[in-house]
């Protein structure tokens, strides 16, 4: 099977002295594709800058105008943790059409994985603001672009902070089911299990929120018994990964015990749900170099066949009676909009 990755964007120009979104994240990520020793069947494709019309599916114009007036005039804080220089905004443009590149190429082959590996992250950038270290949101342009083109799109998000912007953007949208895994409470303080969708898209935004010190074997019985069920009725046509890699135990921004096994074996249980060929992956977080290039590599190996040896996966964490209330939960809330919708009907 063959690796499908975006050539390295690497300039340093979009970089905050001493921030966790650091330029050496990157190559982190890029070192772990390394250690999967793939040879022949890698792929490298170049990016390019999306297009205002490509951005503006899922971003307002007037965002996208004041953010880039914002960085040709210097840059600076957009909020308490999310910065922009003079370059972000050709480094970011380039970051989402890294993933347009991706998935182009992937659409000319049978038998491939796509890997977008850029910075800055995406998946909570909203449509009219920056958030979390995001400025544009990469995973959620890519699959706005499959959607105008008949897709029906699974979104899964294991980082560990939730994908407000990636839920927001598709809140309402029949064609897109989103699932987030992540740690909560935590930033940005969105993802509770009964955040399931607006009234045109009831049950296909799907949260899975876990406790600190929830370890793998958790992580996975929530993709088993709350997500898999739903994503297999919805039947997506591509699926598209929101891959961060905050979540494991060596993170600093996070308290989840999760390791690069972990990682693996929850990517295996996500390409059970893509049809060959139309699985692609999107870097979201990671500040612990070493666990990024770790996670990677067991990822990649993990959905490619390679043989690199990943850390054991871990059991025996908090979170396993969260499951079933999570459970619950959805069910309470979609019974209520239910309720709302047959109600407003019969008026």
């Amino acid at each position: 099977m063959t690796l499908v990755l975006n050539a390295p964007i690497l300039d340093a120009g979009h970089e905050d002295e001493g921030h966790p979104e650091r330029p050496e994240r990157l190559t982190a990520a890029l070192a772990g594709v390394g250690d999967v020793h793939l040879e022949g069947e890698l792929v490298v494709v170049e990016p390019y800058s999306a297009t205002r019309a490509e951005l503006a599916r899922v971003h307002d114009t007037v965002y996208l105008d004041k953010l880039g007036a914002f960085c040709y005039e210097g840059g600076g804080a957009l909020d308490a943790d999310t910065y922009a220089t003079y370059d972000s905004w050709a480094i970011a443009q380039l970051a989402a059409g890294a993933g347009l590149s991706v998935i182009e190429e992937m659409g000319r082959r049978e038998d491939s994985v796509g890997f977008v590996a850029v910075r800055p992250p995406g998946h909570h950038a909203l449509r009219d603001h920056a958030m979390g270290f995001c400025l544009l949101n990469n995973v959620a342009v890519a699959a706005a672009a499959l959607r105008s083109r008949g897709e029906r799109v699974a979104i899964i998000d294991w980082d560990v902070h939730h994908g407000n912007g990636t839920q927001a953007i598709f809140w309402n949208d029949p064609n897109v089911l989103f699932v987030s895994s992540h740690q909560w409470p935590l930033y940005p303080g969105s993802g509770g299990a009964r955040e399931i969708g607006g009234m045109d898209a009831l049950g296909l935004t799907v949260n899975i929120p876990l406790p600190p010190g929830a370890t793998g074997d958790v992580l996975v019985r929530g993709f088993d018994e709350v997500a898999a069920p739903i994503i297999d009725d919805f039947a997506p046509t591509w699926v598209l990964v929101s891959a961060g890699y905050d979540g494991h135990r060596a993170d600093p921004l996070a308290n989840l015990e999760l390791s690069s096994g972990d990682f693996a074996l929850i990517a295996a249980r996500v390409a059970q749900f893509s049809t060959p060929g139309r699985l692609a992956l999107f870097l979201e977080g990671g500040y612990n170099l070493a666990a990024l290039r770790g996670s990677v590599a067991a990822t990649l190996s993990s959905l490619l066949g390679g043989d690199y040896r990943a850390e054991a996966s871990t059991n025996g964490g908090a979170g396993a009676e969260e499951i079933a209330r999570t459970l619950s939960e959805r069910d309470v809330a979609l019974q209520l909009a239910h309720d709302v919708r047959r109600a407003e009907s019969e008026h």
